[in-house]
């Protein structure tokens, strides 16, 4: 099916990257979710579990909590509350590999097609393809997150400046790896390489790169609190009309149920949310790319020539 293509390759300012963004989103959030649960729904599943894991041994912990003297053996519901954890960690970590190569690889299909719909299956072969450099990649950037942690905790005892710089520094990885990663997978570079290309054009433009990602990461923030405000109101309700009727919250199945689906619900769309984050830099990627080597604007002048 022919879609209208919004070409990607364009120098942009940060308001046209702003727009360019919400247009992009707009008519490919429905064929990306597609992807998305495609290759997300045994994760899904795995998040409703670990919800259930979390819920269950975190009630059961603060139901059974020696109180008054009385001792009580809570020691199983620990447990469930400790495997939840390092089951929600697993997922974190799988998950956000998987979504955020989905989304580099869907903008990299999507600008090659030029209009066309993006394929699944040759999203998840780009993958597949580049599973060992992306792993590499993720684990490099861990790395370097840890240090660039460690370094924002000693400046930020440096009163209001050194928070400010901490954030402002936050913001220029997001965008350091963002831009390497989209180097890597569309330029088929290896990991150091693509270090080094998204370094040069986040240094270069790193303004521009910074307040893209501080714009359109509140925007999308803000979004995502509007979405949760649905199942927040809805549990408010359930809750107030339960505490009204004198039903035992801490007790009741229905409530757990209700609790799990919440967590899960909060856990899915944070995941939704690494993809949509990575589009940022997908669109300032092409942008800076292009601003730098000129390759779209070259090749539309020897077309123009080819034509003559």
């Amino acid at each position: 099916m022919q879609h209208k293509h919004i070409p990607l390759k364009q120098q942009r300012d940060v308001g046209e990257m702003i727009t360019t963004y919400f247009e992009f989103f707009k008519k490919n959030f429905k064929p990306f979710l597609n992807i998305f649960i495609s290759y997300n729904g045994i994760f899904i599943l795995g998040f409703l579990g670990v919800s259930y894991l979390l819920v269950t041994g975190f009630v059961g912990t603060f139901v059974n909590t020696p109180a008054y003297g009385i001792e009580a053996d809570n020691s199983s519901y620990q447990a469930y509350f400790i495997v939840g954890v390092v089951g929600f960690v697993i997922l974190f970590l799988i998950t956000a590999l998987l979504n955020y190569s989905l989304a580099a690889v869907y903008m990299i299909q999507y600008e090659q097609n030029k209009g066309e719909a993006v394929e699944k299956r040759k999203v998840w072969e780009m993958i597949k393809l580049n599973l060992g450099k992306i792993i590499l990649f993720v684990i490099l950037a861990m790395f370097m997150y840890v240090v660039l942690m460690i370094f924002g905790v000693v400046i930020s005892f440096i009163p209001l400046l050194g928070t400010i710089a901490y954030y402002i520094m936050i913001l220029a990885f997001m965008s350091w790896m963002g831009l390497s990663f989209m180097a890597m997978l569309n330029d088929n570079k290896e990991v150091t390489d693509a270090f080094g290309e998204g370094w040069k054009l986040m240094r270069k433009f790193f303004w521009k790169s910074v307040l893209s990602n501080l714009v359109i990461g509140m925007l999308l923030g803000i979004l995502m609190m509007v979405v949760m405000m649905i199942p927040g109101i809805l549990i408010g309700i359930y809750a107030f009309h339960s505490l009204d009727t004198g039903v035992d919250l801490a007790n009741s199945p229905v409530a757990n149920l209700i609790w799990t689906l919440a967590l899960s619900f909060v856990l899915i769309l944070y995941t939704i949310n690494q993809s949509l984050s990575q589009f940022v830099n997908g669109i300032l990627y092409y942008s800076l790319h292009e601003e730098t080597y000129n390759e779209a604007t070259r090749e539309r002048i020897d077309n123009i020539g080819a034509g003559e």
